[in-house]
């Protein structure tokens, strides 16, 4: 019956989008597998399901490391002190590992999978198919679980079990399921595998009639009692449900959510003996110690006959008491549903009258209405004052004006004026004729002081009487509020806590996106975020900021409560003899240790031959360096070293005319010293950097050995050359230093070429050498602050890179033509996706977070815009690559060709580029 269940949700794609269907699918199921739904909202499609296995299939015959690769240096991959372990992305699995995560972090469902041993029975030959199937999984999820215990890996690979899953999927025409139906799988795999067991430990126990328990079902199930009238009969049905399915769109908090998904219908008609109403109440008898709520997210829209995600804002507790929800509590419960039910009836009615006071007016536009009756008041006690009032002075008639000859000609007031200026009075200006009482600004014409008085009195006392009452609506309101806020918080409906244990979050729209899980390690009493390898600390706020909704394109979409009084369910195992904390490897089963030990082994002979690898390069370069080289030629022109040297010894002439030469080589030294110290003091622009001129400048700023120092400038001194020959200072005490002056040569270049690209708009080239040169400076600057370059202006220059390609690729999208699409979907998937996790990485740089978001936002707006079928198609597959990015670093094959410079020639190129961004300052520099 299960199975022709679970065939007839594939054979009904739509079910997820019917609301009320899936309430009632759902909660009929009796089988574990409903509950796993709960984890993923069915949006993907089908091709990217098929694009997940075929990029990680390909990825098996890679031999060369590519976007996704590992970092070549095993210490990279350490795992740092006791950081919990995370999980690779092997091909859009970060479902997979937001998932596994929160279940991991269950401890009791930890111990539930280290410790199940497969049945005696079906070890050597599986009997049927679910054992053939399930139990290689969950031999592959011990190892998993294992590994995340106790190895010494940053992250480690959960392909096999992955694997084993998207395998069970294919059928005969080897076609791919949709990514919906291949999460049902999961805990439907894991409730057989127990169930297996547990039927052959009843076997064993010679109990007649009694039903082995599934520790699956005891985790994750619980009952309601469904309580109704349909069609003037009632009825009460007793319910299993794994996961709770709730309604996002129309509420702000979870209590809403619950609230109306626990009521359906017209619920008076269940007191009612005679109505022929229906309708149904909900009421938990028994609750999973493990409670999880779905968050429907998606609806349909059928003008564009797609799905589609709801942003908006829902709210969540860390505590969340369900006591109003039991059926133990259902008298008082209704009683006070009436109550609130009764106070926001009578919260409208006040709502209604404050507006009237608040929005006042017939017309369509609308005032306050003590605002309207100050105005009132103070256009009665506005005093009239005309143009023309006459008496007393009080007159401004038009000949008053500055213009005397605007005056009228003959008019009284007016002087004698000759008749040529006479002559230049204005017909237009004799003619014009102002109203005989134009008030200055709006007053009363015609009011006695004693109906002022009476109508000031009663504006006063209108407006007081307004601001009262609009004070007691707002007072009494703020009161309704807080009442029903505190309904349920007297102690007899706080007794059955749940305490929020995961949250995961969905970020995209509903036909792509990425996954990751807020985890709470309640031992630590904080919040981990668990985005695919990256595992790091997290607030409350950071929580909220991407799980409420309503903030860019994040959102909770299922949410992990556990039973706050069940200890059991996070707690630690203790050894029963020593009564000490089991941690690390002492939890695990001695098979599993055996195993994690083997695979830590591996990853520290690892570690040795990096070691040993690094040995003996160093131990080559040592020896090269004691070959004799041949002299290097003669410079075409003067070094800034040879210059400094030549002036030094110029100096100090007179010291060695009389007292000889030795002393005349030690001056010339000392001065040639002191010179190359100040300019290490000076702050110099960046056009005309005295570390790329002299490598002395960047020891002493990097505060190298007084002996380096000294050696190099005697090295300088005795070239034949009197140039800087990297070549014949090669000595093994020497070598770390130059070979960080050759590495800040390196990045200057990267730098130096990147940036004349980008002043040339050839975005492409410049990114590729900006990231080089982010890359490597970062590694100088990691070893003192005066190694490198200024930081902010590499990112800047290659966040602008970023954008203006995604801006590119987007414009080339628009196009609709399909050699145009290409050409920017080319730009995407091999430029600016690849590099994204460069961003991503630090999460301290916000500029570089909010542009990723930006880039992806571009995308993302294209979701709910008609276009062509194949264009449609395209940015499907396209945007789970773009939305599923990991933060893991990308490995580059082969860096940028960079020129060949002379020290003279970077200098003068590297002073140019660099004046000229000066001209121009970057944003945000």
């Amino acid at each position: 019956m299960l199975n022709d269940v679970i065939m007839l949700s594939v054979l009904l794609p739509a079910y997820i989008l019917l609301l009320d269907g899936v309430v009632g699918f759902f909660v009929c199921f009796s089988g574990v597998f409903a509950f796993f739904l709960t984890f993923f909202p069915p949006f993907c499609s089908q091709r990217v399901l098929e694009a997940s296995i075929a990029e990680n299939k390909a990825s098996l015959k890679r031999t060369h490391p590519e976007v996704w690769s590992d970092s070549p240096n095993p210490y990279d991959r350490k795992r740092q002190d006791n950081c919990p372990v995370g999980l690779k992305n092997v091909g859009n699995t970060c479902w997979f590992s937001a998932v596994i995560q929160s279940l991991f972090n269950l401890l009791e469902f930890r111990r539930l999978v280290l410790n199940f041993n497969p049945p005696a029975n079906a070890q050597d030959l599986p009997r049927n198919q679910k054992e053939h199937r399930n139990l290689p999984f969950m031999r592959e999820l011990r190892y998993l679980f294992a590994l995340l215990v106790g190895s010494k890996r940053k992250y480690v690979d959960p392909s096999r079990a992955v694997e084993i899953l998207k395998d069970a999927f294919k059928s005969n025409d080897s076609q791919q399921q949709d990514v919906s139906e291949f999460t049902h799988k999961l805990l439907d795999w894991l409730e057989d595998a127990f169930q297996i067991k547990a039927e052959e430990e009843s076997s064993c126990s010679f109990r007649d009639g009694e039903k082995p328990k599934n520790p699956m079902v005891e985790l994750f199930y619980g009952r309601f009692l469904a309580v109704g009238v349909l069609e003037g009969k009632k009825f009460e049905n007793t319910e299993m449900f794994g996961q709770y399915p709730l309604q996002v769109n129309g509420f702000k908090d979870l209590h809403e959510c619950l609230e109306a998904a626990m009521i359906e219908g017209e619920i008076e008609s269940l007191h009612s003996e005679n109505s022929a109403k229906s309708g149904q109440e909900h009421w938990f008898t028994e609750l999973p110690p493990v409670l999880t709520f779905e968050l429907s997210r998606f609806e349909f829209n059928q003008a564009l006959g797609r799905p589609e995600k709801i942003h908006n804002k829902l709210e969540f507790p860390p505590i969340l008491y369900l006591d109003r929800y039991m059926h133990k509590n259902r008298e008082i419960t209704r009683i006070k549903r009436d109550e609130i039910k009764r106070l926001k009836e009578y919260l409208t009615v006040l709502q209604q009258r404050l507006e009237r006071y608040l929005s006042y007016g017939s017309g369509p536009k609308r005032f306050p209405l003590v605002d309207v009756l100050q105005y009132a008041l103070e256009f009665a006690s506005s005093k009239p004052v005309s143009w023309r009032k006459g008496g007393s002075g009080e007159s401004l008639s038009l000949c008053q004006l500055p213009d005397r000859r605007v005056c009228p000609v003959g008019s009284a007031s007016s002087p004698s004026t000759s008749p040529v200026q006479r002559s230049v009075i204005h017909k237009p200006f004799t003619q014009s004729r102002i109203p005989p009482d134009l008030p200055m600004h709006p007053a009363p014409r015609h009011i006695t002081e004693e109906e002022l008085s009476v109508l000031e009195g009663c504006l006063h006392r209108w407006r007081t009487e307004v601001e009262n009452d609009t004070r007691d609506l707002q007072e009494s309101i703020s009161r309704i509020h807080r009442t029903i806020e505190l309904m349920y918080s007297d102690k007899t409906m706080v007794q059955v806590p749940y305490r929020l244990h995961a949250v995961l979050v969905h970020e995209g729209q509903a036909n792509a996106g990425h996954y990751w899980a807020y985890i709470y390690d309640h031992h630590q009493n904080r919040w981990m975020k668990y985005n695919d390898i990256s595992v790091t600390k997290s607030t409350w706020e950071e929580l909220e900021r991407d799980s409420f909704g309503g903030y860019r394109n994040a959102s909770a979409y299922c949410l992990m409560y556990i039973n706050d009084k069940e200890q059991y369910l996070i707690q630690e195992e203790f050894n029963k003899e020593t009564g000490q904390m089991l941690v690390g490897m002492d939890t695990l089963p001695s098979d599993l240790r055996d195993y994690v030990k083997e695979d830590n082994k591996r990853f520290e002979k690892e570690l040795e031959e990096w070691d040993a690898e690094l040995a003996q390069k160093a131990q080559q370069e040592k020896l090269l360096s004691q070959i004799p080289r041949a002299p290097a030629p003669s410079p075409v022109m003067l070094t800034p070293n040879m210059q400094g040297i030549i002036m030094a010894i110029g100096k100090a002439r007179n010291v060695y005319d009389r007292c000889g030469p030795e002393a005349g080589f030690f001056k010339a030294i000392k001065l040639e010293y002191t010179r190359l110290l100040k300019l290490a003091q000076e702050d110099p622009p960046p056009e005309c950097d005295y570390r790329l001129r002299h490598a002395i400048v960047y020891f002493i700023q990097n505060q190298a050995p007084k002996k380096i120092i000294e050696r190099t400038l005697l090295e300088q001194f005795g070239d034949h050359n009197l140039s800087f020959d990297e070549s014949s200072i090669y000595s093994f005490f020497l070598q770390r230093w130059h070979q960080d002056y050759r590495h800040f040569r390196e990045t200057t270049m990267f730098l130096m070429v990147g940036l004349e690209f980008f002043q040339k708009k050839s975005y492409m080239e410049a990114l590729l050498y900006l990231i080089y040169a982010y890359q490597n400076n970062k590694e100088l600057l990691s070893k003192g602050p005066y190694r490198g370059h200024d930081e902010e202006l590499i990112s800047h220059y290659r966040r602008e890179c970023l954008l203006k390609l995604n801006e590119h690729a987007a414009a080339l999208f628009e196009s609709g033509d399909d050699q145009e699409v290409n050409n920017g979907l080319i730009i995407m998937n091999e430029l600016i996706v690849p590099c994204l996790p460069l961003l991503l990485v630090d999460e301290m740089e916000e500029k570089d977070i909010v542009a990723v978001e930006d880039m992806r936002n571009r995308w993302c707006s294209y979701l709910g815009q008609e276009m062509e079928p194949n264009l449609q198609e395209k940015l499907t597959d396209f945007l789970p690559k773009l939305l599923d990015c990991s933060t893991e670093i990308k490995g580059f094959n082969d860096p940028p060709k960079l020129p060949s410079y002379s020290t003279h020639e970077l200098c003068e190129r590297y002073a140019r580029i660099m004046l000229s961004l000066s001209r121009t300052p970057a944003d945000g520099r």
